[in-house]
């Protein structure tokens, strides 16, 4: 978990905004700002709630129960909005993650609510991906994991060299994922990234 700072009132932080909206050169008295303060602060509340929440303890209830299964199991296209830690921009994609089970599972909405619970703080997308893949290790202790993640950054899309239809594409692999080329391909292959497909 993050290392938690003195708490700062929600009366500082309205008060915060209302000062950006002056230094960006409107008038936060105005009818169509005047509530903007407020609105704000409750975005930032759902925004970067995985500050309040431990994305291991939702692995901790697993199944042994499942018939010897033992092979590859994939979970596409998890959706996230997340934002750059640099500029505050989203960074809006998905993330698929597959792993092979040693000897339990994990149900399917449990890892989509890991990528939240890390996508829902300031985050650059190397890091992201690493801290999925690394949380699901260290918890389920399976054969090998992987992580693919997709995304479009605002930070670039919306300032700066303002490049549209761009994405960035990370990966994270452990254990057989990454020692054994065969298993890294028929995950790739699951998730359809193109570097997996027959030339």
């Amino acid at each position: 978990m993050p290392t938690r700072r003195a708490k700062v009132s929600r009366r500082a932080a309205e008060a915060a905004v209302r000062t950006l909206l002056q230094w960006a050169g409107d008038d936060p008295r105005r009818e169509g700002l005047k509530d903007t303060p407020q609105r704000v602060v409750d975005a930032y509340g759902d925004w970067f709630s995985g500050y309040k929440i431990d994305p291991a303890a939702y692995l901790r209830r697993t199944f042994e129960e499942v018939g010897g299964y033992d092979e590859l199991i994939v979970l596409r296209d998890i959706s996230f909005e997340s934002h750059c830690e640099h500029h505050m921009a989203p960074i809006i994609g998905r993330v698929h993650v597959g792993y092979l089970p040693a000897n339990k599972v994990v149900g399917i909405s449990k890892l989509a609510r890991v990528v939240d619970g890390y996508a829902r703080r300031f985050q650059v997308q190397e890091k992201l991906t690493a801290q999925i893949a690394n949380c699901i290790t260290d918890v389920l202790k399976p054969r090998g994991v992987g992580v693919v993640v997709s995304a479009v950054h605002q930070c670039m899309t919306t300032r700066g060299v303002h490049k549209r239809n761009v994405s960035m594409v990370t990966s994270s692999m452990t254990g057989v994922f990454r020692s054994d080329a065969r298993t890294r391909a028929e995950f790739l292959r699951f998730v359809d990234m193109p570097s997996a497909r027959e030339p």
